[in-house]
């Protein structure tokens, strides 16, 4: 099973709900970061770093010498990652999505591909969790790449819980695909309904099976009930607004460890989430 966490908006808790949903799965399991813009799941598992994994994309490389100035290479690029104007090429590896498409369109085969860095992802072992996080480079500015290279190295053999990256833009997008569930984590005020609507559309969008945590319940509202209940989404936990909960995640503490009299709300969280999935299937 393949859990997604995700938010229409920063700082709703996902990363709270994941961290914490992994430690009380009662079997080994697989936590993957992949907020890899700001990873911060290693904060809140202690453990040891097993692997450490460069990650790169293609991008082209010109061979002048073959190179015709035809054009075709620009013609075909979406992103204008390589143009010409009737000379070699310039290519700016910033924009480019790595899709080798250049290499094939091009007539001379004056294009090959080398790989740039783009970031690294590493692999810590903490008790019955394997994390997987990536982290990616300084001045990188496309995150989906290394999200994917995050996802390569999951293993189909054990349950799998995927932090998200906040929002609803692609990285978010390439984060939750492919998974069977998604748990968009809000919480009860109007920005909290607002970004939530935004997600509920996204998930719609991919046709994925999704359920709602509000978290710091108490603190605001009962729009975000509403608006679950008149789009018939299962609200499947709440997590109040105790000050002890933020109190342990600011000395990276779990929740669960910290206050044990909340083990039973994540317990009965993936006892929902099975039933929620099935029903589903």
């Amino acid at each position: 099973m393949k859990i997604a966490i995700a938010s229409g908006k920063g700082g709703t808790g996902k990363t709270t709900v994941s961290v914490n949903l992994a430690r009380m799965f009662g079997v080994p399991v697989q936590l993957l970061d992949c907020d890899v813009e700001e990873p911060n799941a290693h904060l809140f598992l202690k453990g040891d770093k097993i692997k450490e994994e460069i990650v790169t994309i293609p991008i082209p490389q010109v061979d002048e010498a073959l190179c015709d100035g035809c054009g075709e290479c620009g013609k075909f690029c979406k992103y204008h990652a390589i143009v010409t104007f009737g000379t070699a090429p310039l290519i700016f590896p910033e924009l480019c999505h790595g899709c080798g498409g250049c290499t094939m369109v091009c007539p001379t085969k004056a294009i090959c591909e080398i790989g740039r860095r783009i970031g690294v992802v590493e692999t810590i072992k903490s008790d019955h969790i394997t994390l997987i996080g990536g982290r990616l480079d300084v001045g990188v500015a496309m995150a989906p790449p290394l999200i994917r290279g995050v996802k390569e190295r999951l293993l189909d053999n054990m349950p799998t819980i995927l932090d998200a990256p906040p929002g609803t833009s692609c990285p978010v997008i390439a984060a939750i695909r492919e998974t069977d569930i998604v748990l968009l984590v809000t919480e009860p005020t109007p920005f909290g309904l607002n970004d939530l609507s935004l997600a509920v559309d996204m998930v719609r969008e991919l046709q994925i099976p999704f359920a709602v945590i509000v978290n710091r319940m108490g603190s605001g509202d009962g729009r975000v009930h509403d608006f679950c209940h008149k789009e018939n989404i299962p609200v499947l936990m709440e997590i109040p607004d105790d000050r002890r909960i933020a109190e342990a995640y600011s000395r990276g503490i779990l929740m669960v460890d910290a206050l044990p009299e909340y083990r039973d709300l994540f317990q009965e969280l993936i006892k929902k989430i099975n039933i929620t999935t099935k029903m589903e299937n």
